[in-house]
């Protein structure tokens, strides 16, 4: 087993920062001029006015000097805004910068900021292009090369509303995560569709097998359409656990209030048993208790019994790990935050450029395996030696 990644230390964690934000208002700056001059870098223009070179500017900040290469047009009439011409303090707006890319502020919201704080007028057009300036970036995140190996991937969706065509339309945003053989976190990528079917997931299996991925232990799902038949196909030696909670939750869903408390103790007496016959044993007793006055809840666990029940096959730490798509879900809560203040997304593009800061901050918080790893890797270095 190979050694848990080490933290960063402080004056790692401060170099990563300070390489972000000059990249960051590069970029900005790089915008600001597209925008002035009224075409891009690589369009021609019958403008008489023309892009010449950088000059350079030193700027103090938190993260220690910062030099900047500021854009100059041939005319020299452009005045950034984001960097005055006499501005050498960088430490507020830095801060603006950030959150702006990951914080999931509108960009009115954004306009607002600079205009209150640094009395800078900036149009919101100028704040869509300084964002578009991730898409790039986002499409190599979404293309890098993967492990050859992950123990477990939860794959759930997110709904969100996007103006396509004219018209507002709902879409789902279907977000993996992998659990790595060294216990650590990690959102593989995510992919839209109107629908779902077994050909739409053949081909997010398929782009992470060509992105490197070989292997996956466990996939841990919720009722997603056409997913199991998929995984069967491109990674037939996984192992396929729906989540418990979801289907739980399914099954309260339909209960009186006064049955709830009760019907869901007894649930737990089913994916809580010591192992799958007495599941099984408990499953017989709820029925009869149930049966005749929930049957569809009675219906829900038998047809998905066999891959409701596929974490017995663990042992009991690897278990507590897989039977639950949680980690994901707790993805999704901070995915929900970041663009609570958006119930229409203008392209697809605005809300992806936003969901990818979202993971690229959580991931610099996943620097730590998940809880008793050195454990689970045990169990499952004893499971499965062939494939370890």
């Amino acid at each position: 087993m190979s050694k848990s990644k080490k933290a960063p230390n402080s004056e790692e964690v401060q170099a990563t920062i300070k390489q972000l934000i000059q990249q960051t208002l590069r970029e900005a700056l790089e915008a600001e001029l597209e925008e002035f001059l009224g075409y891009s870098r690589y369009e021609r223009s019958g403008n008489d006015n023309s892009r010449n070179g950088y000059s350079s500017k030193t700027v103090k900040s938190s993260s220690g000097p910062l030099e900047i290469q500021v854009p100059r047009d041939r005319k020299g009439r452009f005045e950034p805004k984001l960097i005055r011409k006499r501005q050498t303090m960088l430490d507020e707006i830095e801060n603006q910068i950030l959150a702006l890319y990951s914080k999931g502020m509108t960009t009115s919201e954004v306009q607002e900021v600079l205009a209150d704080i640094y009395g800078v007028e900036v149009s919101t057009s100028l704040i869509s292009k300084i964002t578009d300036r991730i898409l790039p970036r986002l499409e190599e995140w979404q293309s890098r090369p993967l492990k050859e190996r992950y123990f477990l991937l939860w794959i759930d969706c997110i709904f969100y509303k996007i103006r396509e065509d004219g018209q507002v339309k709902t879409k789902a945003v279907y977000v993996v995560i992998g659990l790595d053989f060294e216990g650590f976190k990690e959102v593989l990528g995510f992919w839209t569709n109107n629908t779902e079917s077994s050909r739409f997931w053949l081909g997010v299996l398929n782009d992470l097998k060509s992105r490197g991925v070989k292997d996956v232990f466990v996939f841990s799902i919720d009722g997603l359409s056409g997913l199991e038949k998929a995984i069967s196909s491109v990674f037939p030696k996984a192992d396929i656990q729906k989540c418990i909670v979801h289907q739980i939750r399914n099954s309260l869903k339909y209960v009186t209030w006064k049955d709830r408390k009760e019907l869901a103790r007894d649930l737990k007496k089913i994916y809580g048993a010591v192992n799958l016959e007495e599941a099984a044993s408990q499953m017989d007793v709820f029925e009869d208790k149930w049966g005749g006055k929930y049957p569809h809840v009675i219906k829900s666990w038998r047809v998905n019994w066999e891959l409701l029940t596929t974490f017995f096959r663990y042992p009991l730490e690897i278990r507590r790990v897989m039977y639950t798509t949680n980690i994901i879900e707790s993805v999704h809560s901070k995915f929900r935050k970041a663009t609570a203040k958006r119930r229409i997304f203008p392209t697809e593009d605005s809300l992806l450029k936003c969901l990818y800061m979202v993971a690229a901050e959580l991931e610099k918080k996943w620097v730590r395996p998940i809880a008793n790893w050195p454990l689970v890797y045990a169990q499952l270095s004893l499971m499965f030696e062939d494939r370890l």
